[in-house]
């Protein structure tokens, strides 16, 4: 689950262009080199590791995050796979103008965008009799709108050079209901909906769209001892929490030109919860 502080902190670092070394002792469908991914968080705790994860298969990263806190954590988790500083953007990327300052900032260290990951989620929890249409109209504009902004400026580039990956990180929330979860749900609905639509629509140009959905989740490692103290743990079948460790490979599969044929997914990271009556 994930919560955006309502900053503006719009700011950009642009270190020189760095080459990512060859991961040739990776099986095939978990190598990314010569690739180059856009990485776009809210701020989840997640995104580091799924970040640092496309680097060790040998993408070359660049990171799109809200607020520097996040951007940082996200440069920092790339920078201890890759040993050099990451290029970064920060701001937001809801509007037309802002999706194209995102790919004005990553154009100048990288010629062409083959990855495109975004992790939008911010949290949001109230009763639906309370929810304001200022909060409803801000979640969706940071979850929803944005998904679509950023996935519309970068899959045009896609589109001319007839080559891309798409993936959207969401919750597992979008095919289950919560109580005082309506609005959060909503939005990861509406992502799915277009993850589905964008596969559909671009997939005779080369591009993959899908979707990798996580659950109850923690980066901390907590003793299973104490997990499982918690109901909603015990209600998972896997009897624990997820970790973003455990995303890690679907995404970099999913990111890769071996995941061909597969698109309009979403695949559930959960600990089979989603599969829970």
């Amino acid at each position: 689950m994930h919560r955006s502080q309502l900053t503006n902190d719009d700011h950009r670092e642009e270190p020189s262009p760095v080459a990512i070394p060859s991961q040739s002792h990776l099986p095939a469908e978990f190598d990314l080199a010569g690739h180059t991914a856009i990485v776009a968080s809210a701020g989840g705790d997640e995104t580091p590791f799924l970040a640092a994860a496309l680097a060790e298969a040998g993408a070359a990263v660049f990171v799109a995050a809200r607020h520097r806190s996040a951007a940082a954590a996200i440069a920092d988790a790339v920078t201890a796979v890759t040993g050099r500083e990451t290029h970064r953007h920060v701001g937001r990327w809801d509007t037309p103008a802002d999706a194209a300052a995102v790919l004005e900032s990553f154009s100048t260290a990288y010629p062409r965008a083959d990855i495109l990951v975004s992790d939008t989620r911010s949290f949001f929890a109230k009763p639906a009799a309370d929810i304001e249409l200022a909060e409803w109209d801000e979640l969706h504009a940071r979850n929803v709108r944005a998904t679509f902004m950023l996935s519309q400026a970068v899959g045009r580039r896609m589109l001319d050079q007839r080559y891309g990956r798409i993936v959207n990180v969401i919750s597992n929330l979008a095919e289950r209901a919560v109580i005082n979860c309506s609005a959060y749900s909503a939005t990861q609905a509406a992502v799915l909906s277009l993850t589905r639509s964008l596969a559909v629509e671009w997939g005779r140009s080369e591009i993959r769209v899908n979707a990798v959905g996580s659950g109850w989740s923690t980066a901390e490692d907590i003793p299973l001892e104490i997990q499982r103290e918690e109901l909603l743990v015990r209600y998972t079948p896997m009897r624990r929490k997820g970790h973003p460790r455990d995303l890690a490979a679907m995404l970099v599969y999913l990111c890769s030109p071996h995941c061909d044929y597969p698109s309009g997914q979403p695949v559930y990271i959960d600990g089979g919860l989603n599969a829970h009556p």
